[in-house]
Parts: structure tokens; C-alpha cells; sequence
């Protein structure tokens, strides 16, 4: 079973609860290629083993999430000391190649409770859920795309991933709190997220203006903007980093920076 088949057997699995989750992180990017509006590269995009699933804290779940995993062959792995603990699920096929899915909602307001206990995860439809700050941004003006049959499942529609806009925005707003190769690699993703998009910078400065920024906090918006001169402005290891992360194509450091640098100045005004 290829990486592609795990996420579709992901993906029927949870389709009852479809119109309620979005699929996030690196799984988001490379299912941004089935999009309409993209103009896919010949390269390949980044692979990553964990299936990101979110959604609203507000969402009324019905069922039991966890039971149609267990069913579809998928096994559960506790972690952490939180109560309850983080979840993981693991496909327990030798030919899937380590891919697991993790669940994840919005951390809203603070992130201690009054006793002072740190606010890390919440229980629903039998699945825990980390909470995290900005993800919400994720969950504004999602796009759908529909997987193809050759992903090893019947084909399935509408499923829901985050508009590429927001994607960004969320990545920049994340940077300072990213450790080690997880920095260079969230500028790779901005990069190649703003090349699948290139032909389509009016409307993503549409999805800016009209849809995302005004659903962001103003002190998130300024982040946001002062975070995109911080980290494209001048040639920086970071950037020096995630140019060397491709293997199948040579991406010129400077090219990298100047070119994210000319599209976030004309889509985040």
C-alpha cells in the first residue's frame, strides 16, 4: 500500500464526518495539485508519513470517530502525560510505510485553566484532538478537491482542505515557534504553495482581503505581515536550507527568497 492509498483509506473512513474536517499540514499541500486553479509543477512535492485532520471545537461530531478507525484497520497510540492523552492512529498494514493520522482543533483564548493546568487537548466522537494556536486559520474559506481513483479508493468528492491563503498565513504566523529542519521546511511549503498558485494572485489576493484577513485578530494580521519581511527580506540560512531540501530539482537560494518575497508583497496588502 503506497502513501497515497493509506490517506485515501483515511479519507473513506471518515467520510461520514467529511463535511465537518479539514485535512491540513503537508497532506493540504500535495492535494492542493488536484485543485482546479493549480498549475502543477513536474516536480514532486514534499511527502510526510502524518495525516493532519482538523476541526472547529464547535463541531457536533456525531458517532464514534475512533470505532470506524479501529474497524478500517487503523491502531491507536496514546502519547503524552495530558489528560486526556494525545492520539494517534496508525495504519497497521506492513506496506503502509509508518502513515498515521493525528486530529487537532483551535486553541481559543487562554492556555491554562485556572488552576493552572496547561489546556492541550480535547475529547470528541471518542478521537482526542491537540488544541493550537491559529489553527482556526485553517478552518476559514475552505477549498474542496476531489481525489482520483487511482489513489486506490472509489473516487471521493468534497473533500476539504484549506484555501491556500490561509495555508500561508498560518505558516508565517507559526515560524517562531517551529524547531529545527520544521523552519526550513514550512518556507519550502510557502514557496511551492505560491508557485502552484502563481497564475492565480488576483484571486488569492481576493481570498486575502475579503475572506482571510477579516477573519483574523488585528495583532494577528500584523504578525502576519511583519513576520513575511522578517523571513524574506534579506538571504538567511533558513532560506539557504530549505532550498537544499528538494531532491528531483535545483532551486536557487536567492531566486527562492526574491520570488516569495515579489508574490506575499502583492497578495498580503
Amino acid at each position: 500500500m503506497n502513501d497515497r492509498a493509506a490517506f485515501a483509506k483515511l479519507v473513506e473512513t471518515l467520510s461520514p464526518w467529511g463535511h465537518q474536517l479539514v485535512f491540513i499540514g503537508g497532506w493540504a499541500h500535495r492535494l492542493y495539485r488536484l485543485h482546479p486553479k493549480a498549475d502543477a509543477p513536474a516536480y514532486q512535492p514534499l511527502a510526510t508519513l502524518d495525516a493532519d485532520v482538523a476541526f472547529s471545537e464547535g463541531e457536533r461530531l456525531e458517532g464514534s470517530i475512533k470505532a470506524c478507525l479501529q474497524e478500517a484497520g487503523f491502531e491507536e497510540q496514546l502519547t503524552g502525560n495530558h489528560r486526556p492523552p494525545v492520539s494517534q492512529y496508525t495504519l497497521g498494514d506492513d506496506d503502509a510505510g509508518g502513515f498515521y493520522a493525528e486530529f487537532l482543533t483551535p486553541l481559543i483564548g487562554r492556555e491554562t485553566t485556572r488552576e493552572g493546568k496547561r489546556i492541550v487537548t480535547l475529547e470528541k466522537a471518542g478521537i482526542t484532538a491537540q488544541r493550537l494556536r491559529y489553527l482556526d486559520i485553517l478552518l476559514q474559506s475552505p477549498w474542496t478537491v476531489a481525489l482520483p481513483p487511482d489513489w486506490g479508493a472509489p473516487a471521493l468528492s468534497d473533500l476539504r482542505i484549506p484555501n491556500p491563503v490561509s495555508f500561508i498565513v498560518q505558516k508565517l504566523l507559526i515560524h517562531d515557534d517551529r524547531h529545527g529542519s520544521k523552519k526550513a521546511q514550512d518556507l519550502l511549503y510557502i514557496h511551492d504553495t505560491l508557485e502552484l498558485f502563481g497564475p492565480e494572485l488576483e484571486h488569492l489576493t481576493l481570498l486575502w482581503r475579503d475572506e482571510v484577513r477579516p477573519s483574523m485578530h488585528e495583532k494577528w494580521v500584523q504578525r502576519a505581515l511583519q513576520a513575511k519581511e522578517e523571513m524574506f527580506a534579506t538571504m538567511n540560512d533558513r532560506i539557504r536550507d530549505a532550498a537544499a531540501i528538494p531532491v528531483d530539482r535545483d532551486l536557487a537560494p536567492e531566486r527562492m527568497r526574491a520570488m516569495c518575497a515579489a508574490i506575499l508583497a502583492e497578495v498580503l496588502t
